[in-house]
């Protein structure tokens, strides 16, 4: 058995070595993805993002506002309109984000009590870019509101004590866990850099299997194998599992070491959840195949899922927020178990019995083609390639 394992993996090698795919798909692509988000998020979040400004009171009072707006690490003040309309298309251009409209009277009003209203308008087609820029204008256009009463309460003779406990009767004391930083990087890129690798995972388990029938050589493979589509099935993957598994502890040192990403967990744990990984879509990307024998329409399926898990993963919108059968449904996604793996064992440290659920899971994914060996090697000696 070992010796046509061996002669399969041979065979799988020269085959890896002939076909530029393998090689583009295996570590050329992950290389790239690892360099790609790093590289995007490497501030940790957006900084200097483009906002505009419709000043109709063109005061003192509205100016220290710019002022400090445009000293806001996210913003940058790029251009002072006319009017809303004006700033309107610059939004619609892509030009701007978003922009504080400041009406005239503005720092009359604030004198007078009035309560003068200062307008925020922001695109959340950007939805991360939207959310900051909302967040800083909301900030300044507080601040400029506790300044003025700061300057009233004063000029009426209270303390700076008293001041601050009419405009700030509660103060809070925040702490951001595990992420203080409010790092982007190290948020999104533990979760993209993998679902990426998974996805040429799964791609290339199709491509690698479809092939086969496309050449005319499953047959050929069966009979090295012995007859044995289990044997034949290892054979060609164990050269992708260990150049898939290679790139996953090499995103792992990238990320933790070169990098210095925040962790709490051993490299036991990291190693772990890797190879659960690797194996998790392979065996997903094989159990495709067996059920729909044909490498386009194998590959379709594996490419929908694979970009579905960036949705489904619960990092952008929590599964737990989801519509009960999305939630349901997330069960079915291999990055899903991935992922909270990650953030319960290594972002948190927590012990792996917290999720032996999703230990189970991914050890499923990659066991259940066994149970469809036989129709796999049906697959190989009846099946005829379509396109």
């Amino acid at each position: 058995m070992f010796r046509r394992i061996y002669d399969i993996i041979l065979l799988e090698c020269w085959n890896i070595w002939k076909n530029p795919v393998y090689l583009l798909s295996m570590i050329v692509f992950p290389v790239l993805v690892m360099v790609y988000f790093t590289s995007m998020m490497n501030a940790g979040q957006p900084q200097e993002l483009p906002v505009g400004i419709v000043d109709l009171d063109n005061s003192a009072t509205s100016r220290a506002i710019v002022r400090r707006l445009d000293a806001m690490q996210t913003t940058n003040v790029v251009r002072q309109f006319s009017s809303v309309a004006e700033a309107r298309k610059a939004v619609q251009k892509n030009e701007i984000y978003a922009f504080m409209y400041i009406p005239e009277g503005t720092t009359a009003n604030l004198m007078a009590n009035r309560q003068p209203k200062i307008s925020l308008y922001y695109s959340s087609t950007s939805l991360l870019a939207g959310a900051l820029l909302f967040r800083d204008m909301k900030t300044v256009a507080t601040l400029a509101n506790a300044a003025v009463g700061q300057t009233v309460l004063r000029a009426k003779g209270f303390t700076d004590a008293q001041t601050m406990a009419f405009l700030q009767p509660i103060s809070l004391d925040a702490h951001l866990l595990n992420n203080p930083c409010v790092n982007y990087n190290q948020y999104l890129s533990t979760m993209l850099i993998p679902a990426c690798i998974m996805l040429f995972i799964m791609l290339l388990t199709t491509y690698t299997l479809g092939m086969e029938l496309k050449q005319q050589t499953a047959r050929r493979l069966m009979e090295m194998a012995g007859g044995n589509a289990f044997i034949a099935v290892l054979g060609k993957l164990i050269p992708q599992t260990l150049t898939f598994l290679t790139m996953m502890f090499c995103h792992v040192f990238y990320l933790y070491g070169a990098l210095g990403f925040f962790h709490q967990g051993s490299l036991f744990v990291m190693l772990l959840v890797c190879v659960l990984a690797v194996l998790a879509a392979q065996g997903f990307g094989v159990m495709i195949f067996a059920l729909l024998p044909s490498m386009r329409l194998s590959m379709s399926v594996c490419s929908l899922w694979g970009v579905l898990s960036f949705s489904m993963v619960g990092t952008a919108f929590p599964a737990f927020a989801m519509d009960a059968p999305l939630r349901a449904l997330t069960v079915l996604f291999p990055m899903r178990h991935y992922w909270l793996m990650y953030s319960v064992n290594i972002f948190n440290g927590y012990s792996l019995s917290y999720t032996w659920i999703n230990i189970l899971a991914l050890a499923l994914f990659a066991l259940f083609p066994i149970v469809l060996l036989k129709r796999m090697k049906r697959v190989f000696m009846t099946y005829n390639y379509m396109e």
